[in-house]
């Protein structure tokens, strides 16, 4: 048996090609490339993935999902902005920032 690996975009076969994985608005893709269409892949994916923000590499269980527990982000945002600390208006806030609200509090 022989098995024979080909670029998905190309269909020209390659000792270099892998399996790459990507999602879009929660849907899982998988494409078979080469060196240069990867090399291709990750240019156009550039600007995007310099501003996007991670979500965690590994599975998640299928499970319930607990509520997010902790100070309100809204009161943490404007009390840092009280103290002069610098918070990001987006995403998750510092720990250090969470436990000096905290204490604060």
């Amino acid at each position: 048996m022989i098995t024979l690996f080909t670029d998905d975009i190309n269909g020209e076969p390659g000792d270099d090609i892998a399996t790459h994985t990507f999602s879009v608005d929660g849907i899982g893709y998988e494409i078979d490339l080469g060196a240069d269409n990867y090399d291709k892949l990750l240019e156009a994916l550039a600007p995007f993935i310099r501003h996007g923000r991670k979500t965690g590499g590994s599975r998640r269980s299928l499970g319930k999902q607990s509520a997010a527990t902790g100070p309100d982000p809204v009161k943490v945002r404007a009390w840092a902005k009280e103290q002069g600390i610098e918070v990001s208006p987006r995403g998750r806030i510092p720990r250090d920032v969470l436990e000096r609200y905290e204490a604060a509090s």
